[in-house]
């Protein structure tokens, strides 16, 4: 059988995230996925290592690689369109599973229950899910950060939001990762070394 799955994956560096931003550098989804993966994993081991948590950070990592995989399939809406009413964001919610179950059904049928859980997340992925969620805001917020060191102010108000958003979730692992190693993303290379 002839899968489609990862040639549809390949074009993930094709959708570009931010869409009503003027960005200095834009990113795409497959750039954001990778960051993603390396917070929420780091998010992880922060979690079992300073505040006693038993998360498995492989399978966090792992979720959140696959994250905004559908959205090869239906773009990247922006944020202020998905959340704009309660319609809209409900109607988004199930063309994003609509689309995880176009990209699950391309997975030959020997294999796709490995990959199901990264398309259609069970009550089991709940802790490595919430610490997806959190890197996914965080990695926004970082993007921000660095807009704003370059000069870019279009990026300002949702900086603040980002923020705001990121210390609402009471998550302490968050915290610990925005204290240990956001600040560095505000400084140019010379001053990193």
């Amino acid at each position: 059988m002839l899968s489609h799955f990862f040639a549809y994956l390949s074009r993930m560096k094709f959708i570009r995230r931010w869409g009503l931003m003027h960005s200095t550098y834009p990113e795409n989804i497959q750039e954001h996925s990778s960051q993603v993966a390396l917070v929420a994993h780091a998010l992880a081991i922060i979690r079992n290592r300073v505040f006693a948590g038993q998360v498995n950070p492989d399978r966090v990592a792992a979720l959140a690689l696959y994250h905004d995989a559908g959205e090869v399939l239906i773009g990247d809406l922006p944020t202020p369109v998905k959340y704009f009413n309660p319609d809209i964001k409900t109607a988004y919610q199930a063309i994003e599973q609509t689309a995880n179950a176009k990209l699950l059904s391309m997975i030959p049928a020997e294999l796709r229950a490995d990959y199901q859980a990264f398309f259609q997340p069970q009550a089991a992925d709940a802790a490595s899910l919430e610490l997806v969620k959190a890197a996914d805001k965080l990695c926004a917020y970082l993007k921000c950060v660095q807009e704003v060191s370059v000069g870019n102010t279009e990026f300002s108000q949702a900086e603040k939001t980002l923020r705001a958003t990121l210390e609402d979730m009471r998550l302490p692992e968050v915290g610990y990762f925005l204290d240990t190693f956001a600040p560095s993303f505000r400084l140019t290379l010379d001053e990193l070394n």
